[in-house]
């Protein structure tokens, strides 16, 4: 699923035209982002948390010529699965090996 995909989801659950629907998505993925550069965590009961993780510096190979190059530290968001996504995603992968 993509944003586009999920806007229209949202406006037919809701009942709502597809320009509100993207309104009300634009300012939920805003908000996330927001908070994830203030290296806030976000915490959705039963989908998952997001948390920004701290790498530190090491050396790395440029892939094209081999050549190693010093990688400097980085953060980056990290996704943990909730308990009820996971076991939704199992389920469904349980119910389709059984066809």
């Amino acid at each position: 699923m993509n944003k586009s995909e999920l806007i229209e989801a949202l406006a037919d659950d809701i009942k709502v035209p597809i320009r509100e629907a993207a309104s009300i998505t634009n300012t939920i993925i805003d908000a996330m982002s927001d908070a994830l550069a203030r290296e806030e965590s976000i915490e959705i009961r039963g989908f998952g948390s997001f948390v920004v993780k701290e790498y530190e510096s090491y050396t790395g190979r440029n892939p094209k010529t081999g050549e190693k190059i010093q990688v400097s530290p980085k953060k980056l968001p990290f996704f943990k699965v909730g308990k009820d996504l996971r076991e939704q995603v199992n389920e469904n992968r349980l119910k389709k090996n059984k066809k």
